[in-house]
This record gives C-alpha cells, structure tokens and sequence, in this order.
C-alpha cells in the first residue's frame, strides 16, 4: 500500500482527541514518577533505608534504563506502528508499577522501579512523534504545552492522592491502584487512536551513529540537548524532594505536604505551560528561535525563585513563592519541545528526540534526585541538610538557561542545513 496515497490512508480521529488520549497516558507515565517521591517516609519507615537509597531509586534505578532503551525504541519508531509501541510501554510500566507494591524489601522495590523505567522508555519519543505528525507547525505549541500538563497532573497525583491513599489504606495500594489505572487509560487508546501515515521517506532506515553525529553537531541542538538536561535537573531534584522538604521543615505530615507542594505548584503549572504554548506560537512566525529565547527566559526565572522557595521560612511564605515558581517551571521547556520537532525531518524525529531526551534524563533523572539525596545525607539528613542539598543543585539551571540562548543563536541555520542534506 502507497502511504502517500490519501485514498489508501486509513481515517485517523480526531487529533484533540488523540493528544487528549496522550495525555491521559502520559500523566501516570509522570504520577508513577512522582509516587514515590510522595511515599518516600514512609517507604524508609518500612524497610529502613536512607535519604541517599531513596534517591537512588528515584533517580539512576529508573532512569538509567529509561534513558538507554529510550534509544533503540526511538529507532524503531521511526520506521514502526509508533501507537503500538506506546501502548506495550504502557502496559509494561503499568504492571511494575503494580508489582512495586508487592515489593518485600528494597531489593525488590528496586528491581519493579527498573521495569517502570523500562516500560516508560516507550513513550515520550513515539508520543511526540505521533503528535508532531496530527498537528501542523504553527500549532505545535498549544499541543506540546497541553503536554507539559501531565507533568502536573502527575505531580497533583503523585504527591497529593498517594500519600492520602497511603493514609486511608498504606502505600503498597497507592502504587496498585495507580497501575491498574494506567492499564484502563492505554486499553481506551488501543481502541481510539490510529497510526498517522508517512510519507515513503519518512519511513527510510538512517544508520544511527551517523545520525547522532550529524545532530550533535548542530549547535542548536545541542543547546536544547545540554539545555534542557541540566534545567531539568535542577527543577526535578526540588520536584522529587520538595515534598520531603516541606514535610521535614515545617512539621507536616507527607499527605499535607505532598497536597500542599502538588496544589501550590500544580495550578501555576498548568497555567505556565498553556501561557508558555499560545506565547510561543505567537513569537515563531517571527522567527522560531524565539521559542528558545523564551525557554530560556522561563528556566532562568523559574530557577532563582525556586531557590527561594527553598529558603522560605513558613509554609505561607513557601506557598506564595510557588506561585512563580510554578508558573514559569511549568512553561520553559514547551519551547524546547516545538524547536526539536522543528529542526528535525519527518524521519529524524523520533530518533533525535530520543537522543536528546537520553541527555535530558541522564542529567536529569539519574544525577538530580540522586545527587540530592547524597548531598542531604551528607549535610545531615534533617531539614537543614536537605535544603542545603537543594541550594547547590538548584541554581544549576542558570547554566541550562545559558545554552538555551546560545542554541537559538543558530535553530534556523541548522534546521536549513539539516533539510537540505536529507532532500539531496
């Protein structure tokens, strides 16, 4: 069958439907993140770990085979049913997460938050993908900003309903109800959502390593690649212990501090993220290299205030300053997202999506909350060692911001070198 023939495509559905449907995905993709982050004292109760433990399976146990396999999976996604694929990741992730609470000690919690990592490899690149192929250019910001949603609902999830569940039954039900979940929202997309179609080069096999090379040469690319990684970083090692944090500092119980952290920075959030999207659509038919500046912009803001989130003296005050935080923390990086799907081919994306997003987690979800954790431990564990953890690893992001900004200097040469080479 010829995919460029339109009368051989098979009707696809709506695409605010399907983006609908991706979020659904994606927002237990990110609440089975954050879940543990929000059980993280009670998990150390039971099975007598440490802060430094804690952030080890927060961090490099699942990130480490997220990231990697994140790379192959993006290759075969590029020439495969990409719905396919993002539904068996669902799937896998949703019953290790389900297998998390039957964990009997911390080798077992272990070994379930690698399949977790495993199963979500699947997604993002694939996803992402799919999405650029049902929007067109100009309205790839509200979609990747109604994206950036799940983030919060993840978080809202996380570190408000868990603990809570947690509270009314104990932390092992959190985690199996949170997987039976994922597994009902994925059935509900197998049945919905259809493979968009590709053109015959688009679906062309390019060799891998010649392609990496190719991409990080490209400063623009880089700069989103190193960008993003390092101001994820610093937004995931507060986001991951945050709650921790407000629960040790001000004397609250982790369901009040995971309510209080999810509901203080879950509305701004989402706010940011709609903002950051219908802003950067605005500022690309200028130039799409605005959309970076604009990352950069939001990262940089988004890092001093978090800081002082970090340093705020009552919960009161905490509160107030995760207003901004969470407004410019949810919506830097919508801009980063467009200008990947920008700069890339049709048959580059899921692959060099991949290969940035494998920097992104590396710095980002092996080293943040990881770095912390041992950080804390080595300032005291308490709520002083803590906060001082987070005030080294923090203010990193301005570093991120920096590489933003430098990467927009060349978007639009690169993406015309880039296009050029794959049309000759």
């Amino acid at each position: 069958m010829n995919q460029t023939d339109p009368a051989a495509r098979p009707a696809l559905p709506n695409k605010w439907i399907v983006l609908i449907l991706l979020l659904g995905i994606a927002i237990f993709n990110h609440a089975d993140r954050f879940l543990l982050a929000g059980l993280v004292d009670p998990i150390k109760a039971e099975f007598g770990v440490s802060d430094g433990f804690m952030g080890l399976l927060m961090g490099p146990a699942f990130a480490v085979f997220y990231s990697t396999l994140a790379i192959p999976i993006a290759i075969y996604a590029d020439r495969a049913n990409r719905i396919r694929i993002i539904v068996a990741g669902c799937v896998i992730w949703s019953v290790f997460t389900i297998l998390s609470g039957y964990a009997t000690g911390p080798a077992t919690l272990a070994a379930a938050r690698i399949g977790v990592g495993v199963g979500e490899a699947a997604f993002q690149a694939p996803a992402y993908s799919v999405i650029a192929a049902y929007f067109m250019a100009d309205q790839r910001g509200k979609a990747f900003a109604v994206m950036a949603l799940a983030v919060y609902f993840g978080q809202m999830l996380g570190y408000g309903a868990g603990p809570a569940i947690a509270e009314m039954h104990d932390w092992r039900f959190a985690f199996k109800l949170f997987g039976a979940i994922g597994l009902a929202i994925v059935a509900v997309a197998w049945l919905i959502v259809r493979e968009p179609p590709r053109t015959e080069a688009a679906t062309a096999r390019l060799p891998f390593v010649p392609l990496a090379r190719q991409l990080v040469r490209l400063r623009s690319y880089r700069g989103m690649m190193f960008g993003m990684g390092i101001g994820v970083l610093s937004g995931i090692a507060f986001g991951f212990w945050g709650p921790t944090l407000f629960s040790r500092n001000y004397g609250i119980s982790m369901a009040e501090a995971g309510s209080a952290f999810g509901g203080a920075f879950v509305i701004p959030g989402m706010i940011g993220a709609m903002l950051f999207g219908a802003l950067a659509d605005r500022i690309a038919k200028n130039g799409y290299a605005r959309m970076l500046v604009l990352s950069a912009i939001g990262l940089a803001v988004a890092t001093g205030v978090v800081v002082a989130t970090v340093w705020a003296q009552s919960l009161t005050v905490a509160l107030l300053w995760a207003l901004p935080a969470g407004l410019f923390g949810g919506g830097w990086a919508v801009g980063i997202y467009a200008g990947l799907q920008y700069v890339l081919p049709d048959r580059m994306r899921a692959t060099g999506t991949a290969i940035a997003m494998l920097a992104v987690n590396l710095l980002g979800y092996v080293i943040g909350p990881w770095l912390a954790g041992v950080l804390s431990e080595a300032f005291g564990e308490g709520a002083q060692g803590l906060r001082m953890a987070l005030t080294v690893v923090v203010p990193v992001g301005l570093l991120g911001a920096l590489l933003l900004w430098r990467g927009a200097l060349s978007l639009e040469a690169d993406r015309k070198s880039l296009h050029e080479e794959q049309t000759n």
